[in-house]
């Protein structure tokens, strides 16, 4: 007989607890009403996060005198550094703290590091000299101090962001009990939600704050991060008493899963050396002692091994998401960006065609796109996680084909009006013709970033869900690192034999061959995705 609908929502839940460590019950905690305080804090975190890096590589050209490549290096550095902490942020909050607190901890951090780069760029003795245009810029290069207290600042946010970015995301998905089917079809929509209120918060970024910092001055563009930042923690704490907060479990699931690592090692080693058929008894053996627990174990770590295929694989679109923040906001600072004949576009602010493009695209994949499909897949989700992210690669490599196009036409308009030796000037060519690049990859964003958030959430351990969260990060972490690396090889050879691909001169840049170089290897990396994951088994298949 099925349960009583009144009396299921009375019905504690195991393993869930509240700020107090009291037993929780459905009716009275979780679902939206907690997610909505957490989705909050993201909106101020992205806010401020991409308020900040947005505009990144023109205060490192600027103010603190950096070549361009020296600044595209830097802030790809910087990126991958913010991408790569969330797994130190997954094993302290998986592990010791819990991601409640942890993410309490990462907005602390978060308001320091903003704090402390709003003083860089106001206090005489911190900010660099405003000497930069001068024709003896030589002699007013800020100081290392300078340098060094701005470096710290920036990555004391980067560590704020390996708190945050393991746990916010998780901890929000943790607010919907998988086990309950209205519940589970909720956490599905909830990752695209997520999605939606983190790009309406770069949105604005790109759009205030790029403005703020090219006309008001850095130190209010740094200062109101500050301030909003503290504002938003102080709303998530008002949520606590709504939250479902999972218990920490007294072995660390890191060590579990580091353990099970050793006996998979073991296993492997020993079937190297000693007949199948010893093993097998050996396996009898083992699961006839009531070894249950190791077999477990050993699962997981299987499980854990079989993500890293996709992982891999992913890695070249991370290259691409990269060049966001660096040679395209380059690109549009060369550009007409004339709205009239008074306003004109920060280049930052082009960014915001790409979150822009989430913001119309999400309700219209979670309200329309994902209910057809269902009729026709019988998922609750539509098209599997591995599927949507396949198809936001293929968009990703059409963009890097489309940006390639508008820079060969950029480039030929420099040369039409006789401007390739004129870097400072404005090519008359309009920045509209940027949005399309910008366009297609917040598509791409839409299918393949909220893809790999749900699919490594999903298919890690139940323990490891901040690790889940964390491996999906640093996706793009390694990249930014990949395309930093790439970005010094090509420099050096190319600097060699003339202008470089990424000279300070963009005129005389070819990042029109950096953009096809991205395609080729974004159809590499499509069919060796489509190879490893043609027969992906997944965790949990929910069919409703």
């Amino acid at each position: 007989m099925d349960p009583d609908p009144l009396l299921a929502g009375s019905e504690a839940l195991i393993g869930v607890v509240d700020y107090r460590c009291r037993p929780v019950r459905r009716s009275s905690s979780g679902r939206w009403t907690a997610a909505l305080f957490v989705m909050g804090l993201e909106f101020a975190v992205r806010f401020a996060y991409y308020g900040v890096s947005s505009n990144l590589i023109t205060y490192l050209t600027g103010p603190l005198g950096q070549s361009t490549a020296a600044a595209a290096a830097a802030v790809n550095a910087w990126s991958g550094a913010a991408s790569m902490l969330p797994l130190l942020g997954a094993f302290v909050a998986d592990s010791f703290l819990g991601r409640y607190r942890t993410i309490v901890l990462a907005a602390l951090l978060y308001t320091a590091g903003y704090g402390m780069l709003a003083l860089s760029s106001t206090l005489p003795f911190l900010r660099p000299p405003k000497c930069m245009d001068s024709a003896n810029s030589s002699t007013c290069q800020p100081s290392p101090f300078q340098v060094g207290f701005f470096y710290v600042s920036l990555y004391l946010v980067a560590f704020a962001q390996g708190g945050d970015k393991s746990c916010g995301l998780a901890f929000g998905a943790d607010q919907f009990d998988q086990n309950e089917p209205k519940e589970c079809a909720s956490r599905g929509s909830f990752f695209n939600w997520w999605y939606f209120v983190t790009s309406t918060g770069m949105t604005v970024a790109f759009v205030i704050l790029s403005y703020v910092q090219d006309n008001v001055g850095w130190g209010l563009g740094f200062g109101i991060p500050t301030i909003i930042m503290s504002f938003a923690l102080v709303v998530f704490l008002l949520g606590t008493k709504t939250y479902r907060i999972y218990v920490v479990e007294q072995e660390s699931p890191f060590a579990r899963i580091g353990k099970a690592f050793v006996s998979l090692a073991r296993s492997w080693k020993a079937s190297l050396l000693r007949p199948r058929e010893d093993i097998e008894r050996q396996q009898h053996e083992s699961s006839t002692r009531g070894d249950e627990c190791e077999q477990s174990r050993m699962e997981e770590a299987k499980r854990v091994l079989r993500l890293f295929p996709i992982w891999a694989t992913s890695l070249v679109y991370a290259v691409t998401f990269a060049q966001l923040a660096t040679f395209f906001t380059k690109q549009g600072r060369t550009l007409d960006r004339s709205i009239t004949s008074s306003i004109q576009v920060p280049p930052a602010a082009l960014q915001s065609f790409g979150s822009l493009t989430i913001m119309a695209f999400v309700p219209i994949y979670d309200r329309f796109l994902v209910p057809l499909a269902r009729k026709f897949s019988k998922l609750h989700s539509g098209i599997t996680t591995l599927q949507r992210v396949g198809i936001g690669m293929a968009i990703s490599f059409i963009s890097m084909v489309v940006a390639a196009l508008v820079e060969m036409k950029r480039l030929q308009t420099a040369r039409d009006f006789g401007l390739i030796d004129e870097p400072n000037d404005t090519i008359p060519m309009s920045f509209w013709w940027l949005v399309p690049q910008y366009m297609l990859i917040g598509l791409a964003d839409v299918f393949t970033v909220v893809g790999l958030q749900e699919f490594f959430y999903d298919q890690v351990p139940d323990g490891l869900r901040s690790l889940g969260i964390a491996l999906y990060m640093s996706i793009l972490g390694i990249g930014s690192f990949i395309s930093s690396v790439l970005i010094f090889v090509i420099d050096e050879m190319t600097s060699k034999n003339g202008d470089s691909w990424f000279s300070n001169n963009l005129n005389r840049a070819h990042l029109d061959y950096f953009y096809l170089l991205l395609a080729g290897l974004g159809v590499l990396e499509l069919c060796l995705f489509l190879y490893f994951t043609r027969n992906y088994d997944y965790k949990k298949k929910i069919v409703f």
